[in-house]
Formats: structure tokens, sequence, C-alpha cells
């Protein structure tokens, strides 16, 4: 591991990565270009309402539609909009080749804070080529990595013994974890976690339960939608507030079903262009826009959250 490397980890670290990293959506003009005003006052405002973070480029961000020009403007956008507020820039990054993956991640030095890495999809190597895989990565990345584990995209699911030897590498700082569930993996990886290794909620419906076993936070799409309400959901159980958390957790997850009732991003975009905050609710094929029950179901639940 490089000294740049080794120094961007420490910080990393020492900064506690906690909170609400809310992963940005890519917002679309009339004339279908990737709207940039859009996406940086988004930016603005939900750092302003309290999120420790932007993703750019997590799967919310529609990534594989952007030409590598939009990419770089997203997150040229968002790393100007974090290093002006002092919040955590994470960039997602990587995929199903190693070399390739390594490559991507150079990138990265002197922009983002961390990379969000999934599981290699598709090649569904063993839990020892996983490892082997964020190993050599994060012995040649200019940041340190999150792994993103999220077996129903990637095919590969990884055992507890695996996540806590991830959690291990040098390198690797912390897990954005979207099981589908909270299953006994998720209960003995948060009883016994890696010095420095962070949980990071990536189920949105999921958020209060792993808050309460002792995730660090969330990675979650529907933080666009009520990011106050998120980032006062995370200080609640960390000081104990069971009583206030509890029933704010119940709403929140009511909203984030209604988020996730159609294919992400639809239903979070189209809230967004309701609201006035992106001019339109466009997605890029292959995703086709919300339908306007999920629509309306998403803002019955959204009002609800601040009752």
């Amino acid at each position: 591991m490089n000294w740049t490397c080794a120094v961007a980890i420490a910080m990393l670290k020492a900064m506690e990565l906690h909170g609400i990293y809310v992963p940005l959506v890519t917002p679309f003009a009339e004339d279908g270009t990737v709207a940039l005003e859009a996406l940086e006052s988004l930016a603005r405002s939900v750092l302003a309402e309290g999120a420790s973070g932007l993703v750019a480029l997590g799967t919310t961000g529609e990534p594989a539609a952007l030409s590598p020009e939009e990419k770089r403007e997203v997150v040229e956008v968002c790393a100007r909009v974090c290093r002006e507020r002092g919040a955590t820039l994470i960039v997602g990054a990587g995929g199903s080749d190693t070399g390739q993956s390594a490559v991507a991640l150079q990138e990265l030095a002197g922009v983002a804070d961390a990379a969000l890495v999934p599981v290699p999809p598709f090649v569904r190597p063993s839990e020892e080529g996983v490892l082997a895989h964020f190993a050599h990565l994060a012995e040649r990345s200019p940041v340190p990595l999150m792994t993103y584990h999220i077996p129903y995209r990637t095919g590969q699911a990884l055992g507890v013994n695996a996540l806590r030897r991830l959690g291990r590498l040098p390198g690797v700082v912390g897990v954005k974890l979207a099981m589908g569930a909270v299953d006994q993996d998720t209960v003995e990886l948060l009883g016994d976690l890696p010095p420095g290794f962070a949980v990071l909620a990536g189920e949105d419906a999921f958020l209060a339960p792993l808050l309460a076993l002792g995730a660090a936070g969330g990675i979650l799409a529907s933080a666009h939608l009520a990011t106050g309400h998120y980032v006062e959901l995370v200080d609640a159980w960390q000081k104990g507030n069971v009583a206030h958390a509890r029933p704010l957790g119940h709403r929140l997850a009511s909203l984030a079903r209604a988020v996730f009732s159609e294919p992400n991003p639809t239903v979070v975009k189209a809230v967004l262009a309701a609201e006035g905050r992106i001019p339109t609710a466009a997605v890029r094929l292959p995703l086709l826009p919300a339908s306007e029950t999920a629509v309306a179901q998403a803002l019955s639940c959204l009002g609800a959250v601040a009752r």
C-alpha cells in the first residue's frame, strides 16, 4: 500500500465513518442531458439537512446509462460541493474484472474520500476469490474501499467470516450491507466487528433494526426525501432514545418501501420532480418512469414522516 493511501485511510477512520450518506440521483433536463445545476442544488440541500456525505455514481445515479464524460461531470460536481461543505464523498467504482477495477480506482486520487466497490457481479467467484479481489484492489487503490455487499444483484453471498476477513484487510474501511433481510450473519457481524470497520445499511427499510444492532448509519436512496429525519433517526439510536427512534423508524420504513415499490431510482426521481427539486422525473432505458400510483403512495408516506 502506498503512503498516500495509508494517509487517506487514517483520515477516513479518524472521521468515524457514520451517519447518512445520500447516493445521489442523476437528474436529467428536458433535452435528456444531465442537469448539473440541479445535481449541485440537490447535493447542497441534503448536506444542509445533515447528511454526512454523498455517494456519486452509486446504483441510484444510473451510472450504467451515463457516458464517461457525464460520469466525470457528476463526480466533479459532487466533489466540489463536498469540499466546500467538509463532507465525505464516496464514489461508486469497480466491477467484475479485477484488473480493470484497479485501473478505474486510480482516477479517484485527489477526488474522492473512498470508493464503493461491489462484490464482483456475475462472475460468482469463491469467497477466497472475493477476498483476493479486494486485497488486490486495496493494495493499489489511492483511496480506502467500502465493500458493497448486495447478493441479489451480484449473485454472490458472503458469510460472516468472509465479511470479517474483508473488514481486516488494510484499506477496506466498511461495508454497505444490502442483504434483503436482517439474517443471522448480519446479527453476528454487528456483534463482533473488526476494528475501524463500519457497517452502513444499504437496505433502506432495514435501517432502524440495523442501527439497533450497532450499524454506523446508512447509504440510502430514500434519504433524498427526508434527509433530516433519517439523520434524526441515527442520532436517536446512538443516544439510546428508543422511545423516539422506534416510531420514527417505522414511518421511515414505510417511506422506504414506497420508494422501492418500483425499480430504483424511478420513484425517488418522480417525487423529487414533483417537489420541484429536479427538472424532470426522467430515467434512461432500460428503466421506465414510475407509475402515478407509486408516486402518490410515496408522497403520502413522505407527508406522514413529519407527523
